[in-house]
Parts: C-alpha cells; sequence; structure tokens
C-alpha cells in the first residue's frame, strides 16, 4: 500500500528545508565576517605587537675586510652602451621539444669603456722643447675594457624547457643559472664594441683633455702622440705611432 504526504506535510518539509538552508547561509555570512574582522585585528595588532612565530631578519654578516687599495692610473675616455638579445636553444636529437630540450631568451644591456693607462708612463714620455713653450706626450694604445652587465636591466624574456628537463633540475641548485647566457652575452657585447669607433673617440678625447691641461700650464704647442696596435678598414696601418697635434 502506497501512501502519500499530504499538502500540509509537504509545506512543512519545505518550510523545514528552507529555515535549512537559511540557516546555513547566515552561518557562511557570519564566519566571512567573522574571518575578515580577525584578519584585519591581526593587522593591526602586528603594528603594536609581536606575535610568537613572527619572522624576523637578522644580518650575521661578518664586517667588510679591507684587501688593497690601488692608485687608479688609467683614463676612461669613452663609453659605449650596448645591447643584444641572446637566444640559444638545447636541441635533443629526435626529442620532441616539449620532452627534452630547453630554449632561453636574454636580453643583455652592458657598457664597454675605451681607457688609455698611464701607469707606465715614464719620464722620457713627456718631452718640452727648449724654450718651454711645446710639450710632446708619447702614451700607449687606447684599449677597450671587458663588457660590463647592467643585471639591474637585464633579464630572462623567455625560457621553454622540456619535461626531462624540468623534473632533472629538480636535483639541481640553480637549474636556471643565468651564468652561461652572461658569457655569451660579454663576448658578442666585446665584438660589437670593437667594431665601432670607441678606439678612436677615446684617442680623441685623451688628446683634447691633455690638450687643454698642458695648455692651461702655459705650453703653446701640444702634440700627443698615441702608440698603434689597432687599425680599422678604413684607416692605413702603421707600426709605429700615430701623432695628433694641437
Amino acid at each position: 500500500m502506497i501512501t502519500t504526504a499530504g499538502p500540509a506535510k509537504q509545506s512543512n518539509m519545505a518550510s523545514a528545508e528552507s529555515r535549512g538552508g537559511g540557516r546555513f547561509r547566515s552561518w557562511a555570512v557570519n564566519l566571512a565576517a567573522l574571518v575578515g574582522v580577525a584578519a584585519v585585528a591581526l593587522v593591526v595588532l602586528g603594528q603594536f605587537f609581536s606575535f610568537p612565530f613572527s619572522t624576523k631578519t637578522r644580518d650575521h654578516s661578518a664586517p667588510p675586510i679591507l684587501l688593497e687599495l690601488r692608485n687608479l692610473s688609467e683614463y676612461h675616455a669613452a663609453q659605449a652602451q650596448l645591447e643584444v638579445t641572446i637566444d640559444r636553444e638545447d636541441d635533443v636529437a629526435w626529442m620532441p621539444s616539449f620532452l627534452a630540450g630547453e630554449r632561453v631568451q636574454y636580453i643583455a644591456v652592458g657598457t664597454v669603456d675605451g681607457v688609455v693607462d698611464f701607469s707606465g708612463l715614464s719620464a722620457s714620455a713627456i718631452q718640452v722643447s727648449a724654450d718651454g713653450d711645446s710639450v710632446v706626450v708619447s702614451l700607449p694604445a687606447p684599449y677597450l675594457t671587458e663588457p660590463v652587465i647592467d643585471t639591474d636591466v637585464s633579464h630572462v624574456m623567455n625560457r621553454d624547457r622540456g619535461l626531462v628537463n624540468r623534473l632533472t633540475g629538480l636535483f639541481l641548485d640553480n637549474p636556471t643559472s643565468e651564468r652561461s647566457l652572461v658569457l655569451m652575452a660579454e663576448e658578442k657585447l666585446a665584438a660589437a664594441a670593437a667594431a665601432t669607433n670607441l678606439l678612436e673617440l677615446t684617442q680623441t678625447n685623451t688628446t683634447a683633455m691633455l690638450v687643454a691641461m698642458l695648455r692651461s700650464l702655459g705650453f703653446e704647442q701640444v702634440e700627443v702622440r698615441f702608440e698603434v696596435t689597432w687599425a680599422h678598414a678604413d684607416s692605413t696601418p702603421d707600426d709605429t705611432t700615430t701623432t695628433t697635434a694641437a
């Protein structure tokens, strides 16, 4: 025999379910409000009190140790700022790139200086005429410094690693080291700087500096000579010296 609930009983059941759902929603709202108030209270109290499990940073570093004081005798007369994008791919034969291999794009920004070294100059490097009106200064050839990468600007633009590389990286101390990328960038920046007129600019600026300084000392004629250890395609090679007179 099958019996069915009457309309009144069904209404009571629906009302009970509605009250149950309402109580659950009310409980959830109250809980969310309580969590919010607690979070705000913790933030406010944290400004005035220290919690037992708060993190505090301590500096245990040893004081700096002076290793050496050096007299600088290099004149940095010019500088080139360069940028290069390294796009390197490690391709594993017979394996799709999503399984094994790595490709990374690295943007490197750095500088190369044009320098004249005064440290090796002897007394004979400066020749003053008998009347004291003219002077000849003989200098070594200018040279370019090693590139200096600006780590604040240089960055990895994109890195794609295969599944095997990612899993292997879990057991390495620094699986995404940028050291090899920096070395590649330094080589490319050095080659790019050598292809510019940075050496000529270094020689020109050094000459201008010495001419202005020596003329302020009373010399009317100043001649600056540089040893030649470099030559560009548009210049005539010389095995002795190049002379700039002023």
